[in-house]
């Protein structure tokens, strides 16, 4: 008996052992930092908290933060599945080069990503000039923002998406064309269930990394009041003010309700795996 429980033993680190590590990291990267906001606003009065997170400079930082990252996030997850999928299922001449530009705004820096969309975007830049004359304005304006956003968010979902698709049984697809189905009921009805809960996955990871961007917008986007200033330019302008108490308290409200986000989204995921499993 003390045979069979001595080499049913892990040579692996027990699960004591591992969870407490787990803990420990996460408490000092992510729940430390996290809960010092919220600390911080806690000095505040509920009227000052109040005051604080819904002036009107702030409510408008709001409604483009939010709608921006909300509009790129679902552009991405729309295109963002048809690069995976072309990736995934086609081979053309440059397709290890074009699969290797999905990756740039991983590696290329905010800022360096900011600057190079501006210029390209600008009334004189290479495609900003052919709007101009019609009275469409690019940069420094809220389609700026938007831009950006698309451009840092691609990533996430065709990375999301590209391991799903390369493990779908192309059986399944002939059996269903064999069976009399149209490639829009095939693509409906076989395949694209099976992509729902990594599509939610890919649209969430988007939407968070957008709805916290600042190096890539802030020089785009021209920063004015009201327009086109982000929240989190505005929380990094109330610090610059010495305004710390406003910042946390701004930072709260967009951490509150990017859990919240990403709680509703993690319920769909829930609800596809099990809609499809029926």
């Amino acid at each position: 008996m003390s045979l069979f429980r001595r080499s049913s033993r892990s040579v692996l680190p027990g699960f004591g052992l591992t969870l407490g590590f787990t803990l420990l990291y996460l408490s000092l990267i992510v729940l430390i930092p996290i809960s010092a906001a919220f600390i911080r606003t806690s000095g505040m009065t509920w009227s000052g908290f109040v005051e604080a997170v819904t002036a009107p400079r702030v409510m408008a930082s709001y409604k483009i933060s939010f709608g921006a990252s909300f509009a790129a996030a679902f552009i991405n997850a729309v295109f963002g599945l048809v690069v995976a999928w072309v990736l995934t299922r086609y081979t053309f001449p440059g397709k290890k080069v074009v699969d290797a530009l999905v990756d740039l705004p991983f590696a290329l820096p905010t800022a360096v990503a900011g600057i190079a969309l501006t210029a390209i975007y600008s009334k004189n830049g290479w495609v900003g000039q052919w709007f101009e004359p019609h009275g469409i304005k690019i940069a420094y304006a809220e389609p700026g923002v938007f831009i950006a956003l698309v451009f840092i968010g691609l990533p996430f979902v065709v990375r999301t998406l590209q391991p799903i698709i390369e493990d779908l049984e192309p059986e399944l697809e002939e059996a269903s064309a064999t069976l009399g189905a149209t490639r829009w009921q095939t693509l409906r009805k076989v395949i694209f269930p099976q992509l729902v809960p990594p599509l939610i996955t890919g649209f969430a990871l988007a939407f968070a990394r957008a709805l916290g961007e600042y190096g890539s917008v802030v020089f785009i986007s021209g920063n004015m009041p009201m327009r086109t200033e982000i929240t989190p330019l505005l929380i990094v302008t109330k610090l610059e003010q010495y305004d710390y108490a406003g910042a946390t308290a701004i930072a709260s409200v967009l951490l509150v309700a990017s859990f919240v986000l990403l709680l509703i989204i993690n319920l769909l995921q829930k609800w596809s795996r099990r809609y499809n499993n029926v």
